[in-house]
């Protein structure tokens, strides 16, 4: 799944992250481990990459990251608070001081009106802040999960190089 443009993605983060001290760690969902692959395939990761959870099922990211039956009831797997409450679970789980989170429709099917496929949710954080955004990616299953896994590592790198300890607060 990955290409050029998420090696080159990875390469900056893993540069970023020796130069600040940040370890990060990923849950995943509809990239199914595409992110953590990214990292891996840098030499020396295993400096600042710590854990990367593929919790695909929901009953997954309930016993492994902790998100709550409710939280899933309430709003589906793919939302805003899930990805919330996966970022800041994972991190929590494996100690790093910064993580990523995905959850979305990727295709070809399984959307809705209101997630069409391409609707790809992704969180930003540590164990106690996060921010997330949503992204409606174009194209098929893998573009759609390609495209996630570039936003995912952009928004790592934002995250690690942002000025004032970032926007959460994270102690570099």
């Amino acid at each position: 799944m990955m290409d050029e443009q998420c090696s080159s993605l990875a390469l900056r983060l893993g540069e970023a992250c020796q130069a600040t001290g940040h370890c990060v760690t990923t849950a995943e969902s509809c990239t199914g481990g595409g992110i953590a692959a990214a990292i891996t395939e840098i030499a020396g990761s295993s400096g600042w990459f710590e854990t990367g959870l593929v919790t695909y099922a929901n009953h997954s990211k309930t016993a492994l990251l902790g998100v709550s039956e409710a939280l899933l009831s309430a709003h589906g797997a793919v939302s805003e608070p899930v990805v919330h409450a996966m970022v800041q679970g994972a991190c929590r789980l494996s100690g790093a001081s910064l993580g990523v989170s995905v959850s979305g429709v990727a295709g070809p099917g399984g959307g809705s009106p209101d997630k069409p496929v391409g609707t790809v949710w992704i969180a930003w954080g540590t164990a106690s802040d996060s921010r997330a955004r949503c992204f409606l990616f174009e194209g098929d299953r893998h573009q759609v999960r390609l495209q996630a896994v570039r936003a995912a590592l952009e928004g790592l790198i934002e995250e690690v190089m942002a000025p004032n300890d970032g926007l959460m607060g994270v102690k570099k």
